[in-house]
């Protein structure tokens, strides 16, 4: 399904306005003091690329070349990578950590892709997310419902209602309360496989 998110000049205009009103605040904090081998799920135009410190041996994967061609203007020296969160073309615990941000909200299928960070996790890796989620008051998370089918389709995939933190919870991993935040819809968490 091809949609805003498809088209790489569209989606960064529309992102300008998030992204100096406070989203590049919360892109900072999630990539904070990250090192060694670190992987990005759904790098989309790469408005993350630049906040990586020098410490990291990043690659950044997303499934649609035309976005990821306009991650390479911002990022030259990036491993990336065209390639699905359901099918991660790594073997198993490769990565310290995996990053994804605004993306599981597009995944097909986000808890094949949940299992597949997991297995790409080495033994004490994380996962760290920014995501929008289904609002948790009664109205507004139903008035996503009903949004939802057109919004899918206008955006090429993204689902504005799902309940990001919950499946993330049922795939096996922990949420964090360090560094977690939430405001509104958006949401920030650092989560590792099991009960760690």
């Amino acid at each position: 399904m091809r949609g805003i998110e498809h088209i790489p000049w569209l989606y960064d205009a529309l992102m300008c306005l998030p992204e100096r009103f406070g989203l590049s605040e919360w892109r900072a904090v999630l990539t904070l003091g990250l090192e060694g081998r670190v992987l990005e799920v759904g790098c989309g135009t790469g408005h993350n690329l630049a906040w990586y410190g020098s410490g990291v041996r990043l690659v950044a994967l997303d499934p649609d070349p035309a976005v990821l061609r306009r991650a390479r203007e911002r990022a030259p020296s990036v491993a990336l990578i065209a390639a699905s969160a359901e099918a991660l073309p790594f073997a198993d615990g490769t990565f310290g950590a995996v990053v994804s941000s605004l993306a599981f909200c597009s995944v097909p299928d986000p808890r094949r892709g949940l299992a597949e960070v997991k297995r790409v996790l080495a033994e004490g890796g994380e996962l760290r997310m920014l995501e929008h989620v289904r609002h948790p008051g009664r109205v507004r998370g139903r008035l996503q419902d009903v949004l939802q089918p057109a919004w899918t389709r206008l955006t090429g995939g993204c689902h504005p209602n799902r309940p990001t933190e919950r499946i993330v919870r049922e795939a096996g991993f922990t949420i964090g309360r360090a560094g977690r935040r939430a405001h509104g819809t958006l949401r920030l968490f650092r989560a590792c496989p099991g009960g760690s």
